[in-house]
């Protein structure tokens, strides 16, 4: 067996990262562009009889899910774009997908059995149309496209159906990028302003402006933001439903990026509580700043997080958001939250495996898991957001 055979495979359960689970002759095979439940003629892309698993692309379906439906995408096919996993999928039963995923993971690393709910997002009716940042490769020819799926070859585009208006309405697909690796756009989710930057660098000094919590906000065209114009306010209802905040109240916002759930967290503990907001990356600390300045109550902390932490006597405090990169946030953080008499915590995160490592951890130090919500805030691909509540076992 080599790259390129053929294989008939029944497609068992949706696994975290895009793919079902498969088994030829015994060997586990991620099977793309399949459903669980449905026989298909696989190629193989990756791997031969010696490997410990396959990777392959259903190239036809013999015996169809009911949830299956044409790709609005005609890059969305084997070999082609990798920026989307489930375009063949109905939104909903992408939802249950993603919902499984969640669940499985929280099952096999945290050992926690968790009914998981995917939601959507306010105002995403298709799936489509909602990625405001995008960073689209070139390749040698100066024409803008996606990489294929674990590939560095570029599937050049004509257009997305993904991408949000303002992005595809900037030009980049249209344009010739020559002597250029990579060419990223964001735009604001409330016509504030679109930013293309060419290898990083943005051509002006644009900011993108947003609008969340009633509070505007400025952003740096290269920082970090919510993709999906609902997710930032979403994400905020979640971890304030979650968390309840009172007045007098102290905070901590982990990873604090450019300052959002610090700023709109600062009217519930009201001018006498205490919001200590910990952030890493120069440009988020420099947006962050003119974004709290009106906020006396909020401290801005220029520091790693667990750097900060582990520098000073551990900071007694009520309540803490967590909101750590794709890898998760790491015994160490994990430890040192635990030992903050915090009443709770709320985790939001991109990545469900990290996430239940973490969750782990926490359990193994006296902490449960509350309550957990997922939200669809990128259909089309794999990945979902989490927003999680942990609190000490009393």
């Amino acid at each position: 067996m080599s790259e390129g055979d053929l294989l008939e495979l029944d497609i068992g359960p949706v696994a975290h990262g895009g793919h079902c689970v498969a088994r030829h002759d015994g060997q586990v095979v991620f099977v793309r562009h399949a459903l669980p439940g449905e026989r298909v003629l696989a190629r193989v892309t990756e791997g031969g009889a010696g490997s410990h698993y396959l990777r392959a692309d259903a190239v036809e379906v013999l015996t169809a899910s009911a949830d299956r439906v044409p790709a609005r995408c005609a890059h969305a096919r084997p070999g082609g774009c990798g920026g989307c996993d489930f375009q063949h999928v109905d939104l909903a039963a992408q939802r249950a997908l993603k919902a499984a995923v969640v669940s499985e993971q929280l099952h096999r690393l945290a050992g926690l059995d968790v009914r998981v709910l995917v939601e959507p997002v306010a105002g995403d009716h298709d799936g489509l149309g909602w990625r405001t940042r995008v960073r689209f490769a070139v390749d040698e020819g100066g024409r803008a496209g996606l990489r294929r799926y674990r590939s560095h070859e570029v599937e050049v585009l004509e257009t997305c159906p993904i991408a949000h208006p303002a992005v595809l309405g900037s030009g980049v697909l249209e344009r010739t990028w020559t002597g250029t690796a990579e060419v990223a756009v964001a735009a604001s989710a409330t016509g504030g302003g679109v930013v293309v930057a060419a290898d990083g660098a943005p051509a002006g000094r644009v900011r993108l402006r947003e609008t969340v919590g009633g509070r505007r906000w400025r952003v740096s065209g290269t920082g970090f933001w919510q993709v999906h114009p609902g997710a930032a306010e979403t994400l905020v209802g979640a971890v304030r439903t979650a968390l309840t905040p009172l007045p007098g109240e102290h905070l901590l916002d982990l990873y604090a990026g450019v300052g959002l759930f610090a700023g709109c967290l600062a009217a519930d503990v009201g001018a006498g509580g205490l919001v200590d907001a910990v952030e890493h990356d120069s440009g988020a600390v420099r947006d962050a700043r003119r974004n709290l300045h009106d906020l006396p109550q909020v401290r801005l902390h220029a520091a790693r997080v667990d750097t900060w932490l582990s520098a000073r006597p551990l900071p007694q405090c009520d309540l803490v958001v967590l909101d750590p990169p794709r890898s998760g946030a790491g015994r160490t953080v994990v430890d040192a939250l635990t030992r903050l008499g915090a009443r709770a915590v709320a985790y939001v995160a991109c990545d469900p495996a990290a996430l239940a490592r973490d969750v782990g951890t926490f359990g193994g130090l006296g902490w449960r898991l509350s309550t957990l919500r997922a939200f669809d805030l990128f259909p089309m691909t794999h990945h979902v957001e989490c927003v999680a509540l942990l609190q000490p076992i009393s």
